[in-house]
C-alpha cells in the first residue's frame, strides 16, 4: 500500500507543478481571464495565504514557513501511509501528500501558491484552486470514506 500511496503522492506532485508552469509560461501570458464555458474559467491567482486567502499577508517568512508547515504534515502522512492496509486509505494519504508537496513547492518558488481554475455560478465565483487543491479535497474525501467504512472493531 506504500508504493501506491507514493506513486499517487508523486503523480500529483508532478501534474500540479507541470499545470503550473503551462499557466505561467504558455496560457496567462499576458494575465487575463480565460472563459471556457459558461461556468468555468482560467485565470491567475497567486494565493499568498492558506485555503480560500485567508491569513494572506505579506510577512517575509509567512511563505517558508508555510512551506515547510506543508512538507512536515507529508513527512508526518508518510508516517501513517506506510501502516496503511487498504487502498481506499493509501490513496487518499497519496493524494493529500501530492498536493501539499505541489503547493509547498509554489510557495518557495513563487512565494504564492498558483491557482487558475475558476468555477463560478450566477455571479458566484469558487475561489479558484489547482491541481494539488484538487488532490488534496479528494484525498480527505477518500480517508473520510475509509474511516466511516473501516470494520467494527478495526483501530487506528
Amino acid at each position: 500500500m506504500f508504493r501506491l500511496g507514493l506513486v499517487l503522492a508523486i503523480v500529483l506532485a508532478a501534474l500540479d507543478q507541470l499545470s503550473k508552469w503551462l499557466i505561467l509560461t504558455e496560457v496567462m501570458t499576458p494575465p487575463r481571464v480565460i472563459e471556457l464555458t459558461g461556468f468555468f474559467n482560467l485565470v491567475l491567482v497567486g494565493n499568498r495565504g492558506i485555503s480560500f486567502g485567508l491569513f494572506s499577508n505579506n510577512w517575509i517568512w509567512g511563505q517558508p514557513l508555510m512551506a515547510g508547515l506543508a512538507f512536515t504534515i507529508s513527512v508526518v502522512l508518510l508516517f501513517w501511509l506506510k501502516k496503511a492496509d487498504n487502498r481506499l486509505l493509501a490513496s487518499g494519504l497519496g493524494l493529500v501528500i501530492g498536493g501539499a508537496i505541489g503547493n509547498g513547492i509554489d510557495r518557495l518558488a513563487h512565494g504564492a501558491v498558483i491557482d487558475f481554475l475558476d468555477f463560478h455560478v450566477m455571479g458566484y465565483h469558487w475561489p479558484a484552486f489547482n491541481v494539488a487543491d484538487a488532490g488534496i479535497v479528494v484525498g480527505v474525501g477518500l480517508i473520510l470514506l475509509e474511516g466511516l467504512f473501516a470494520g467494527p472493531g478495526k483501530t487506528r
